[in-house]
């Protein structure tokens, strides 16, 4: 009892008993002394045995905590020898100064005191003694390290099976993808039954066998194939650039037109419903740059293989009536219309922009032609358009042409696709109705949302893509000296005098225009150059290096600008030298861009080499701009490029 007092009895509980005590004393006191006499006997009793069990209470709890803290002592102890986790302390000099035996079983020495870090863990070579957990891999396991630099401590965890499960996780996340037969009703046109059957056969047999040896479910609608697969096989197939490229075109190339394909695979995050959209969106975008090539979307960036054959003029005109009678209707549904090209426009831009003004005065609409600044490259077309009174006063600025854009404006882009690129990218974002006419490959940047896009990477120019609209815009169709002529000014610059890319559809356009009143000779006159720019082309050529025994770089001089036509006239010069196979041209534009001119014969790409510097083009004709850097930098980014994907493989068939 008094124990059980002591425990649970503290302070003011002693001090009550206490005045009851002596309470009842002094009561039995007043009744007779002896009464008292005895009372206060067994209170000093009581108060020496409730001083007595104190003191045996603090000796046995006094006793009970020794023993309690020897107990979690070696328990801890205990529990630190065999605790599944490594635990090490380490010097300032990265030695080994204490650990647990779990260290010691998983590097496989008894002995590691002394020892230098990186002797046991090879992964801690470039170790920066931060707190940020990291992966070692030791033999066939891998360890989570934790460490407290302040304390020169680590823990090292067993998370062989969790990396297991998770590198599991990634590789079978389901992507889609679809396979397209770029011009298999082409190239089967003129053949008979049973070599059409035949050649089908061959190449179905070819990509189904190419997916059953990567696990890759097909099912096949129409010229096009769908596809199912893991995240694991698309590694592999960017690992084999998409060989099935190769396979089908070198198996085809005995037809006078070899068949081709092209491939969109979408990223493997989102729903199904949006891999599967993106799939469709990246063949969309293949196409757009020519098929017989593989587009693959991951995360923000897409991804392209391929690409390494010109794409194949098309036979037929029926694409070309529908988008000319579907421009034709939204120009008639339009209050305004306004044209506007790339920034620097060149002799195709214009060229192009004055064909679309044409289509839309056919119909009676206001149009207008969206150009800033001068480009010495088209200095003689501008001249004759300020003499021509119709076309002079059609010609507006970027701030004008924003004043002029209201909620039914049709915005036609030219000559371009990037949204970057244009004139005055505003009018993209003012406007909800914007067509695309282009022959450039499709990038990765294009227009939100375009309400019509005719864009054919086959052909030479777009004043050629126009050429062919205008023909079904209207019987009664007349066109003036100098419209008809800027027109084919366009196509005769971007096909070098028709000496590339050049094609039957090219002559017919040509053709057409010819007849209504084009004139080669004021063609001339429009390109005729004066002789400072033939002495500065010539300077940026007298700074010529060959590299890889077939590629030219030149570079112009530092404090001197150049005009855009001149460099990419200055990399036209250079693929004319024996043994060329590709040049480059690398000029100053201003005080802050640096202008990359490329160009190729064909065996070498030079789309993908400026597509890593920010730019575009095509296989054979590409450019790009940098900006706040030397003309050498440029020089040395170039080269950069060229020898990663010369590695790669990824520049010439």
């Amino acid at each position: 009892m008094p124990k059980f007092l002591l425990k649970r009895w503290h302070g003011y509980h002693v001090v009550v008993i206490l005045v009851f005590c002596v309470t009842l004393i002094a009561l039995l006191s007043l009744e007779h002394w002896l009464y008292g006499l005895l009372g206060l006997s067994v209170l000093v009793f009581l108060a020496y045995y409730l001083l007595y069990a104190e003191k045996s209470f603090k000796r046995e709890f006094t006793q009970y905590v020794e023993t309690l803290s020897y107990r979690v002592k070696k328990t801890g102890a205990d529990t630190i020898q065999h605790l599944p986790i490594g635990m090490l302390l380490y010097d300032e000099n990265r030695r080994i100064e204490w650990h647990n035996p779990f260290v010691a079983r998983i590097v496989g020495e008894e002995h590691l005191i002394g020892k230098e870090l990186v002797e046991c863990f090879p992964a801690l070579k470039d170790w920066d003694e931060t707190e940020q957990p990291l992966d070692i891999p030791l033999g066939k396991r891998i360890y989570l390290m934790q460490a407290n630099p302040d304390e020169r401590l680590i823990y090292l965890t067993d998370v062989t099976e969790w990396r297991h499960l998770e590198q599991t996780y990634r590789d079978e996340q389901i992507v889609f993808g679809i396979l397209h037969l770029d011009n298999l009703e082409d190239v089967t046109q003129e053949m008979d039954d049973q070599s059409r059957t035949l050649l089908q056969t061959n190449v179905t047999g070819a990509i189904t066998e190419w997916a059953n040896a990567h696990d890759i479910l097909l099912r096949r609608y129409g010229d096009k194939f769908f596809m199912i697969f893991h995240r694991k096989t698309l590694e592999v197939l960017e690992k084999s650039k998409f060989d099935i490229l190769d396979t089908v075109r070198e198996m085809t190339k005995e037809n006078k037109i070899p068949i081709t394909l092209s491939i969109g695979i979408g990223s493997y995050t989102g729903t199904l419903f949006e891999r599967a959209r993106m799939a469709q969106g990246c063949l969309d975008v293949a196409l757009g740059r020519g098929g017989d090539q593989a587009a693959v979307k991951k995360g923000d960036r897409m991804t392209f293989y391929g690409g390494k054959t010109n794409a194949v003029e098309k036979r037929t005109r029926v694409r070309a009536r529908v988008i000319s009678h579907a421009l034709r209707n939204l120009i008639r549904e339009s209050e305004r219309v306004l044209i506007m090209g790339h920034e620097n426009p060149d002799m195709d831009s214009v060229g192009a922009a004055i064909g679309v003004w044409k289509a839309a005065d056919l119909q009676g609409k206001d149009a207008y032609i969206v150009l800033n600044g001068e480009n010495p490259s088209i200095s003689n077309l501008t001249a004759m358009i300020e003499e021509d009174d119709h076309l002079n006063e059609v010609i507006v600025s970027g701030e004008q042409a924003l004043s002029l854009c209201e909620q039914r404006t049709l915005v036609v882009v030219v000559d371009t696709h990037r949204p970057s690129m244009t004139i005055e990218p505003k009018l993209l974002q003012k406007s909800t109705r914007v067509v695309i006419i282009d022959h450039h490959r499709r990038s990765e940047e294009f227009v939100e949302d375009p309400v019509l896009v005719y864009m054919e990477p086959y052909a030479s120019s777009t004043c050629e893509l126009v050429a062919e609209l205008l023909q079904y815009q209207t019987e009664r169709l007349s066109m003036n000296r100098l419209e008809a002529t800027a027109l084919l000014a366009g196509i005769v610059v971007d096909t070098k005098s028709f000496a590339f890319r050049t094609g039957s559809r090219t002559f017919e356009a040509a053709s057409f225009l010819r007849q209504h009143g084009a004139d080669p000779g004021l063609v001339q006159t429009m390109l005729k150059e004066d002789f400072g720019m033939f002495v500065k082309r010539a300077e940026i050529v007298r700074h010529t290096e060959i590299y890889f025994d077939s590629i030219a770089v030149a570079v112009g001089e530092e404090d001197e600008t150049y005009d855009q036509v001149l460099i990419a006239q200055s990399a036209d010069t250079l693929l004319n030298m024996t043994g060329i196979e590709a040049s480059f041209a690398i000029g100053r534009r201003d005080a802050e861009t640096v202008s990359i001119s490329a160009r190729s014969l064909g065996s070498i790409n030079v789309q993908i080499v400026m597509e890593e510097l920010g730019g575009g083009g095509h296989l054979t004709n590409a450019a790009a701009q940098l900006t706040g850097i030397s003309l050498e930098e440029a020089k040395e980014q170039l080269l950069h490029v060229l020898e990663q994907l010369n590695e790669k493989g990824e520049t010439t068939e």
